[in-house]
């Protein structure tokens, strides 16, 4: 099965699309009410809302390269697109992720720590993808060697901390992202 079969058939469901990406805000939505304030970082609702994390955050990640291969490597219209396969699990991961946010501290729900670091990663490995797909040999000489460096030291402290969070073991403290400068 390729990923073309895979999302076409995905697309063919699309009342279990839209019961899978919309009951995963619903949950965090319910457990938010369910518990008290500063109530969240406790023994079971932790573990549900880091569930829940990855439940919507590996296909949103997954929707958005999707997405973004779509626009930018394939060149394909995004009218065009099934609404529900490229659009949804991105809007699900962000309604699920303000909704936890709201209840608790992302600090407290185990593993989002290593799968910040992975969304870092893809993000910084598309946007070499991209910058190598649409370099051109004049733009390597037209271009300041300036800018040049700053964008590469800055794709590599992000990749560095990316894969840093990532991998790091349990015992290891956790890092502060690297800070950009004037931000």
């Amino acid at each position: 099965m390729t990923t073309r079969e895979l999302i076409h058939g995905a697309g063919q469901h699309p009342v279990a699309l839209l019961l899978a990406f919309v009951a995963p805000p619903v949950i965090a939505w319910l457990a938010g009410q369910s518990h008290g304030q500063e109530q969240g970082k406790l023994s079971p609702w932790k573990y549900l809302y880091s569930v829940l994390v990855y439940l919507v955050c590996v296909p949103g990640m997954f929707a958005g390269v999707i997405t973004a291969y779509t626009l930018f490597f394939s060149h394909e219209n995004l009218l065009d697109a099934n609404l529900l396969v490229y659009f949804l699990p991105i809007a699900s991961m962000v309604a699920t992720l303000v909704l936890i946010r709201k209840n608790v501290s992302f600090d407290d729900v185990p593993g989002f720590d290593r799968l910040s670091g992975l969304m870092v990663m893809v993000a910084c490995s598309f946007g070499i993808a991209l910058a190598i797909e649409r370099t051109r040999i004049f733009l390597f000489f037209g271009g300041s060697i300036a800018a040049l460096l700053a964008l590469a030291a800055g794709v590599f402290a992000l990749l560095k901390w990316g894969t840093y969070m990532l991998f790091r073991r349990r015992d290891e403290p956790k890092q502060a992202p690297p800070k950009f400068p004037g931000a």
